[in-house]
């Protein structure tokens, strides 16, 4: 398939201009670059081609996006771990999906580019959940060793807040994260019971509820706190070790699951390496590019039926 030298230009220009906007927004210098020592008071700062680009643009999706943040929303990048706006994000992925769709256009269709471009933002939204989930489940993991510093601190005669920002400077990320925060949202006037409830809804943890519920408990007619979190420890302990057993029955299906999503990829790359003629007829006509998509399509449903058919609930 022969492409015009005009339409090869243009491309090329688009290539240029979404890295230079990717670069832009991935190396835009932050606001504390400069020390204050060193600013003169009164005297703006000079801002490069860059800053100036990506503050603008940035700005610009940011209004279009408003409070909601759009399909990447503030809370799902806080769960995931991500540091950045959604604003920043949006665009930086609005780049990077203009860049692979160009490339991939140009290298075969143009229908495969536009397809690519509007699969890349919902794969970095599946990207983002499986790093939410996952941090989730490492907050899982760090919880019966944070109830047990708790327990200690509240034993050694620390109020509740005091144990819990013990607990937060000791342990580890996220769990040291989500109890930072209960901290600081307590110290600017929030209930306290209400941001635990909060952080466990953010980590939708329903062993962490039961603390919450433990100390409002305490907070409405007293007892020895740190009995009660002892067994509740308990409780979350022979719940973890349920769950151990339930995911070791169910590898092997995740294993079948994992190997019957790979299987159609790895034969349309391995027969893209041995024979490329063959599978060129796909990405030539307008039919083979149909089938393409109809692939796609039940690819995806098919992974969803097999994710759903694989998790567990507890």
């Amino acid at each position: 398939m022969m492409v015009s030298p005009v339409v090869l230009g243009f491309g090329i220009l688009l290539c240029f201009v979404s890295l230079l906007l990717l670069f832009a927004v991935v190396l835009k210098p932050r606001a504390g670059a400069i020390p204050l020592s060193r600013r003169r008071p009164g005297v703006p700062q000079e801002l490069s081609v860059f800053s100036r680009v990506s503050s603008s643009t940035v700005g610009a999706v940011d209004d279009a996006l408003g409070k909601s943040g759009g399909l990447y929303g503030k809370d799902l990048l806080y769960d995931a771990g991500v540091k950045m706006r959604p604003a920043d994000f949006t665009v930086f992925v609005l780049s990077m999906s203009l860049v692979a769709a160009l490339l991939v256009g140009f290298l075969s269709h143009v229908v495969l580019g536009l397809l690519v471009a509007i699969i890349v933002p919902f794969l970095a939204r599946l990207v983002l959940s499986l790093k939410r989930d996952k941090r989730r489940a490492r907050f899982d993991a760090q919880l019966p060793d944070t109830i047990q510093t708790l327990i200690g601190g509240l034993r050694a005669g620390h109020s509740v807040m005091r144990a819990i920002d013990a607990v937060a400077a000791d342990a580890e990320a996220p769990a040291s994260e989500e109890l930072g925060r209960i901290v600081n949202e307590t110290r600017i006037g929030k209930d306290s019971h209400l941001a635990i409830e909060e952080a466990a809804i953010r980590m939708d943890s329903e062993d962490f509820r039961w603390i919450a519920q433990a100390i409002q408990i305490h907070r409405e007619v007293g007892g020895d706190l740190a009995e009660v979190l002892e067994h509740v420890l308990e409780t979350i302990r022979e719940r973890s070790e349920i769950k151990g057993q339930v995911r070791a029955l169910s590898a092997e299906g995740k294993m079948s699951a994992y190997i019957l999503m790979a299987v159609p990829v790895a034969i349309a790359v391995l027969f893209g390496i041995i024979n490329p003629p063959y599978m060129l007829v796909l990405v030539q006509n307008f039919l083979g590019i149909l089938m393409i998509c109809a692939s796609a399509v039940m690819y995806a449903i098919g992974g969803f039926w097999l994710s759903r058919v694989i998790k567990i609930k507890f």
